[in-house]
């Protein structure tokens, strides 16, 4: 079985307002890196647009009515703003339809067995979408919305997300707190935005692992993080299906943040996560692009995180 990239050229056609760091050029570095002949055996897919029924299963229904419908009404006579960072153009709404889509696709995928495991490159981001709020440059949380399709669909109880993206996910945190067969595990800057994801927030039964790292801190306090706490914790878990918060954001290059990992780091994390999942879970893992600003260290940092994915 090989690795699956999903995509689709609608997720080009979000554009928030002119500067805004979450740009189409993010999602376009990445598909650049993969058009190198050492990525030949992707296994290309275009992600299918979610459905409301699939929306609702991480968003209240009434949050969901509002964003398709009179918000994206509003974006199609030339854009809104949500708030301050949060923005929607005239192709925002189909391409977070694509972007949520993309995750139930690679789930369907990796179920049936035709891919073992599956990055999907897409935009806009998910992890701050809260279950009835847009922020942080998100509409609907992608991750969440993919790992309750595995769960609902086909009856994958246990869920584990691991989100190293800089900015902690509030979103998914919000949605997961009380689910106590989801295990969300979030690495990020602390303080930062959005200023939530404290050691101290666990959810209902500390199905939250939250781990804060200081401005500066850099592969060593990333390792040591992940092989003290994230590691011995997910292996406790003993998850039926493994998810990935992929952000690149927490590279030295990124302008919008103040840790210092580099490619190497990306790449050691996501082996490790495919052989706890190859020794638990079936090798089930499926990734989400979430932040990632500089576009060189992004499309250097997905590049190596899909290349540990081939070689699981």
């Amino acid at each position: 079985m090989r690795t699956g990239l999903i995509s689709h050229p609608e997720c080009l056609d979000h554009l928030p307002p002119r500067g805004h760091p979450e740009s189409a050029a993010r999602l376009r570095a990445v598909l650049s890196a993969f058009e190198r002949p050492s990525f030949q055996n992707l296994v290309r897919i275009d992600a299918p647009c979610a459905t409301k029924g699939d929306l609702v299963r991480a968003h209240d229904a009434e949050y969901v009515d509002i964003i398709m419908g009179p918000v994206a009404a509003a974006a199609s006579k030339g854009g809104i703003q949500i708030d301050a960072d949060t923005a929607m153009s005239p192709g925002s709404l189909d391409a977070a339809l694509r972007a949520a889509g993309s995750v139930i696709a690679a789930v369907d995928e990796v179920h049936a067995g035709r891919l073992r495991n599956a990055f999907c490159a897409v935009r806009p981001p998910g992890h701050h979408a809260e279950r009835a709020r847009a922020m942080g440059f998100c509409l609907f949380n992608n991750v969440a919305i993919g790992a309750l399709h595995a769960r609902e669909v086909h009856g994958y109880r246990r869920i584990a997300i691991v989100d190293f993206d800089v900015h902690h996910g509030n979103g998914t945190q919000d949605i997961f707190w009380s689910d106590t067969d989801t295990l969300y595990v979030s690495s990020h800057q602390a303080p930062f935005y959005p200023g939530t994801g404290q050691s101290s927030e666990r959810g209902i039964a500390d199905n939250v692992l939250n781990v804060p790292l200081r401005a500066g801190s850099g592969s060593r306090e990333f390792r040591a993080a992940y092989e003290n706490l994230v590691f011995p914790i997910l292996q406790r878990f003993v998850p039926d299906f493994i998810f990935i918060s992929a952000g690149f954001d927490a590279h030295r290059d990124d302008p919008l943040a103040e840790l210092d990992l580099v490619e190497s780091d990306f790449s050691w994390v996501t082996q490790i996560l495919c052989k706890i999942a190859q020794a638990g879970c079936g090798a089930r893992v499926v990734s989400v692009l979430e932040g990632g600003y500089d576009l060189e260290a992004l499309a250097r940092s997905a590049a190596a995180h899909v290349v540990a994915l081939m070689e699981a």
